[in-house]
């Protein structure tokens, strides 16, 4: 699945007071039409997409979906496949921010509103980067509540995962055979002496947290004593290993040359650049998880020398198809995002207007060498990865299917095959 995105992050700064919305800096609100031409042009079917949480959840059990209609609409005229992106770093004003304990109940419901409306749409990331969006925004300060601890962040993400549990079983009823792609950081922290290795090593742990609470994988004794001293207490924990949806996602991971860390001995961080590089990296998180697994994002700054993202491109490129080779079923390939986006050089914490060259195309839709690069890949590749193992095709509905008799059939038949699954799990000792 070659991949692209529309950046839609929307987090608050300054207290809350004001909102950070990528969709409206980078001007897709005006020219969401020439954007999705452009994605047809590339020759990519898989968009990564959503709808701006803060303007269409207007209130509990209040939506405006007039934005939505006219995108979506498009999108499966253009039979392009959205990975519909729920939520991406914020929440509505009304909501306030993630240490609301009220988020992940409102969030089921308006993921539910969506499914029902939206029943073509099969694949989802209910909440994006749900490590990153607890970490910057209760952990780092930077985002939403700005809060600074390890109560916070604790609170955080127990809040964000069990919405993201909640969204995948509510679509699930509506949309049997949705799937579900975590887009999530993939991180490592390298500890720079020996005085280092054990803050490294617990840092090390809290990078799988959220995919160990989100698949329901029983964290290691140590991360559930941090967690227990942290606020969530046995009953808000059970939760998470009771809900059994490992088995409709995909593991999509985040690859990013500021994914991998160096620790000092005081527990402070600095960018270690590319040490192990998406390989290295992409097998830890799946012997961990076993499952198949999509790149989910990645960029680099045109620079100067203009190669800069085309070389970067290459390269990942060349790691994704190490790990197939190696035996890791990846299904997928991302650029992200398809224009420039801005203020990510300071994280989205200050408003500066900071054009980042990071897209396929400029922000006035001019196709930058990597977008030319990306079409010739997908080009090149399309056509040959099939004949390696047509087992490695996710099973997609394409949205010119989606009332057809095939579409209906594997959905009643995803059905059937959840009921059994789950009168399986309830029998004893299952």
């Amino acid at each position: 699945m070659f991949c692209t995105g529309i950046e839609n992050s929307v987090p608050t700064i300054d207290g809350g007071r004001t909102r950070v919305d990528e969709m409206e800096s980078c001007r897709h609100y005006e020219r969401w039409q020439e954007d999705f031409t452009l994605v047809s042009d590339l020759g990519i079917q898989y968009l990564r997409y959503g709808p701006p949480i803060h303007t269409t959840f207007v209130g509990p059990g209040r939506y405006d979906w007039e934005f939505a209609d006219r995108t979506f609409a498009e999108l499966k005229r253009r039979n392009i496949v959205p990975i519909v992106d729920l939520c991406h770093f914020g929440l509505p004003d009304w909501l306030g921010n993630f240490q609301n304990p009220d988020f992940p109940a409102q969030f089921e419901l308006y993921a539910r509103a969506f499914a029902q409306r939206y029943p073509w749409c099969q694949l989802y990331t209910p909440v994006n980067e749900m490590y990153i969006c607890a970490m910057f925004s209760a952990k780092y300060g930077w985002w939403n509540e700005q809060l600074s601890s390890d109560r916070a962040f604790v609170t955080a993400l127990k809040n964000i995962v069990k919405a993201n549990v909640l969204a995948m079983r509510c679509i699930l009823e509506v949309r049997p055979d949705a799937i579900f792609v975590q887009s999530e950081s993939s991180e490592y922290f390298h500890a720079d002496n020996p005085a280092a290795i054990k803050e490294a090593e617990h840092l090390n742990e809290m990078r799988f947290l959220s995919l160990d609470l989100n698949y329901g994988r029983r964290v290691d004794s140590s991360m559930y004593e941090y967690l227990l001293d942290n606020g969530m207490t046995r009953e808000e924990y059970d939760f998470f290993p009771d809900n059994h949806l490992k088995q409709h996602c995909i593991m999509g991971n985040d690859y990013y040359i500021t994914n991998e860390h160096r620790v000092a001995a005081d527990g402070s961080t600095r960018p270690a650049g590319e040490v192990f590089g998406y390989d290295g990296i992409t097998h830890q998180y799946h012997h961990r998880y076993r499952l198949p697994v999509m790149h989910t994002e990645t960029n680099l700054a045109q620079g100067p020398a203009g190669t800069e993202a085309v070389d970067w491109l290459w390269k990942q490129w060349s790691n994704v198809l190490r790990v197939r080779n190696d035996g890791v079923p990846i299904v997928g390939f991302t650029w992200f995002s398809l224009t420039d986006q801005t203020d990510w050089d300071s994280a989205l914490r200050v408003r500066n207007n900071n054009v980042n060259a990071v897209g396929l195309f400029d922000l006035d839709r001019r196709i930058r060498p990597v977008g030319e690069a990306f079409r010739q890949l997908i080009s090149e590749w399309r056509n040959v990865l099939p004949t390696q193992s047509v087992c490695l095709t996710v099973p997609v509905v394409m949205p010119e299917s989606a009332d057809g008799d095939h579409a209906r059939a594997q959905s009643e038949r995803a059905r059937q095959m959840n009921v059994e699954a789950a009168g399986a799990r309830s029998m004893p000792g299952k």
